[in-house]
């Protein structure tokens, strides 16, 4: 073996292993340290096992504990670390409003029913449920539905005393709106809307009144015909007696005229 072969062998041999030292003490390096996430602190509250209807009996087995963060668990959610028996002491009540799956429960909307009825229960408290008589036509053609809120139209056919005069055997037809935003309890025994439903044709409506509004429909029975007007959705919200509201009462493009001690509407037209 000459000597250039043998001085190249060397080189080669060399090179390995310092190749083989550097594999080595790279693989010896320890590993970057990958930053640990901060923890963010949580809290269980109590949730909708499943999905809970309006009027529904809650069970125990429909509500579980869920973790949620304490950030963002309002003061209003029932918490694990102060009501650990919850489940147990909620169990029995009647939902006031439909409950999606995993939704936080809040005491407002739920009610015990101590054995009463199921519309005793969901009513809010100082309100009372009064039922009236209504048709398709009277009702908005069945587009009304439960939880809707309507204006009351009062129609009153007025009869003429004048027996001889120009008007004799004219009645005088006069509507005013006697309530408004009213909210619907109930059309006939359909207390909440059914999957896919968009209209029921009633005979019954039970409405959501004050004390003193049960008084104003009583005698608006008495005294004629009632209508019931759907409100927008829009404006379902707006406070009674608002501006809007107001203005609905107010006669527009009309005068009062009041014969033998009758007032009465009668419209005008506009030039």
């Amino acid at each position: 073996m000459n000597t250039a072969r043998i001085v190249v062998l060397v080189i080669a041999l060399g090179a390995g292993g310092v190749a083989a030292y550097l594999a080595s003490s790279y693989d010896n390096k320890p590993a970057p340290v990958v930053p640990v996430a901060e923890k963010l602190p949580t809290v269980e509250v109590l949730v909708a096992k499943s999905d809970i209807q309006l009027g529904q009996a809650v069970k125990a087995e429909d509500l579980q504990w869920q973790t949620w963060p304490q950030a963002t668990a309002s003061s209003a959610f029932i918490r694990r670390d102060s009501r650990p028996d919850a489940q147990t002491q909620i169990a029995g009540s009647i939902a006031r409003v439909p409950l999606m799956q995993g939704e936080p429960i809040r005491e407002q909307k739920l009610v015990k029913a101590d054995g009463s009825g199921f519309m005793a229960a969901i009513l809010p408290s100082g309100m009372r449920a009064v039922s009236t008589e209504i048709s398709a036509e009277t009702g908005a053609g069945g587009f009304i539905l439960p939880n809707d809120r309507v204006d009351i139209v009062l129609t009153r056919r007025l009869k003429t005393p004048d027996t001889n005069g120009p008007t004799a055997g004219n009645d005088l037809v006069v509507s005013e709106i006697v309530l408004t935003n009213i909210r619907v309890l109930a059309i006939d025994q359909a207390p909440k809307e059914k999957d896919g439903q968009n209209a029921v044709v009633g005979k019954t409506v039970t409405l959501e009144l004050r004390p003193d509004q049960v008084a104003t429909l009583s005698q608006a029975r008495q005294s004629g015909t009632l209508a019931l007007a759907l409100r927008s959705i829009a404006d379902a919200n707006a406070s009674e007696g608002s501006a809007e509201d107001l203005a609905l009462k107010q006669p527009q493009n009309g005068v009062n005229v009041i014969r033998y001690g009758v007032q009465a509407r009668q419209l005008t037209s506009q030039k």
